[in-house]
């Protein structure tokens, strides 16, 4: 007997445990070691990331990843600039989050389950000002206007990844939109270099009707230029001795108007992005080395209108390869747009619908297409004005340029937009001379103690310029 009634007081809790688990329920009792009752096990959290202690500038996210053990719900919070990290969240997950504003903050996880609560909180965030913020000195480097045929208005402007030919690593190459016989825009020829010091004097790399109306500049890794020849209608691709090719012939533009270089990675082959700014189309042309290998139109129904000097079109090209983005700077509507992913999209994936019309700026965009979901406006409005230039800072923020084609009440502003949290910080006006329109290339880098310089053209002096501590 004592042995089937020992039986029958192994089985009992095991019945009752499945009994009250199956209602989500809970169930306790005294804590003698003797008394067969079941205490369940209290919820654990914790967060993997960030693991240290992390400094980020303000437009910066962080990643935050979380998990827990034995509970059934999880709550977020944060202090009231740290970001959209509140709520109900899932039990185990990871999200980016944006500080919203300077200063520190830290993240917490509440999880609950039927053995009761568990609490973890995230290391202390540093969240440090803009990169934008942080700069203030302007230096002149030199003169754009070309040696020989004197064009100037700058509008390209690439930093030399290699030194080959005529060209050293890290020049600042242009080219001009102007002729210099006329200065007529949309009639420049001619593309030159400078070295990144103050007081340097421009060198020809390169003269040709191939180059007529160069709007934009993309280098490739062997210092070939990738110009977009918006006159000439024409992409050519100048290698570094200054010999003007077009291997790009056979390929189908239209007012060719931006440029950005993507390298390979993975699968992906390398590749060169082209706005069109007569066709409002986007496209790609896959590389292999300095060869075309395809040519796909990726989007199409950018806005365009306008002529020389009031051209409203899809801008400024910048590549974030950290996360394969490419960002537009949509002149028509004041706007900068995110394709995420973008090596994976395919032949006119991504149909933006600008509502075209006399308005000015049009109105917002929406987005339809296969691969519309990869394709979002992260800056809109506020004092953008006919925005038509953009770098990719260090942090993965850009630096965008007005074109102030509608003459704002302050001109020349340049603006450092986070694909996260869009606007951030106070934007800097470049050229106080009160004349609009000086701002079209810009390209950024780091010196080689980390710091960020950016460099622009300043249109109204024919110079180009460098933006530092």
């Amino acid at each position: 007997m004592n042995l089937r009634r020992s039986s029958r007081a192994a089985i009992a809790p095991a019945v009752l445990i499945a009994i009250v688990s199956g209602c989500g329920g809970g169930y306790s009792s005294g804590s003698g070691s003797g008394s067969g009752m079941y205490n369940p096990p209290a919820p654990t959290a914790s967060f993997s990331t960030p693991a240290l202690a992390t400094s980020i500038h303000l437009g910066q996210s962080v990643l935050l990843t979380w998990s827990s053990a034995n509970a059934a719900a999880c709550t977020a919070s944060t202090s009231a600039t740290g970001g959209a990290f509140t709520g109900t969240v899932p039990i185990s997950g990871n999200k980016s989050v944006a500080p919203t504003a300077t200063g520190t903050v830290t993240y917490t996880l509440q999880c609950s389950g039927s053995g009761g609560m568990g609490m973890a909180s995230s290391q202390m965030v540093t969240v440090g000002p803009s990169i934008l913020s942080t700069l203030s000195t302007i230096t002149t480097i030199g003169s754009t206007l070309d040696p020989v045929e004197k064009g100037g208005n700058p509008y390209g402007l690439a930093i030399a990844p290699a030194s080959a030919g005529l060209i050293t690593k890290g020049d600042l190459v242009v080219c001009n939109f102007n002729d210099g016989a006329t200065n007529t825009q949309g009639m420049g020829t001619t593309i030159v270099g400078l070295h990144p010091t103050a007081g340097a004097m421009p060198y020809s790399i390169a003269r040709s009707a191939q180059l007529l109306g160069c709007e934009s500049l993309a280098m490739l890794p062997d210092d070939s230029i990738s110009a977009a020849a918006w006159g000439a209608n024409l992409n050519p691709l100048v290698v570094p001795n200054g010999t003007v090719n077009n291997p790009f012939a056979a390929d189908t533009f239209d007012g060719p108007w931006g440029e950005a270089y993507v390298a390979a990675a993975g699968a992906a082959p390398a590749a060169l992005y082209v706005s069109n700014a007569h066709s409002g189309a986007i496209d790609r042309i896959t590389l292999n080395g300095d060869a075309p290998t395809a040519f796909t139109e990726i989007a199409k129904g950018f806005c365009v209108s306008g002529v020389p000097g009031a051209l409203f079109a899809p801008a400024g090209l910048t590549y974030d390869a950290s996360i394969d983005t490419l960002y537009i700077v949509d002149t028509s509507s004041y706007s900068v747009v995110a394709f995420a992913g973008v090596s994976a999209i395919g032949a006119d994936g991504v149909v933006v619908n600008g509502n075209c019309g006399a308005t000015t700026p049009t109105p917002a965009l929406s987005f339809t297409g296969a691969s519309a979901s990869s394709a979002r406006v992260i800056a809109t409005g506020g004092k953008l004005n006919a925005p038509i230039s953009a770098a990719l800072l260090s942090d993965g923020d850009l630096v965008v340029g007005n074109g102030d084609i509608n003459g704002p009440a302050t001109p020349n502003l340049l603006f450092e937009i986070s694909p996260a949290l869009g606007f951030v910080g106070t934007p800097l006006q470049l050229d106080t001379s009160g004349t609009p329109g000086a701002l079209f290339g810009i390209a950024a880098t780091v010196d080689t103690q980390g710091n960020e310089i950016i460099y622009f053209n300043d249109d109204n002096t024919n110079t180009v310029n460098m933006l530092s501590h």
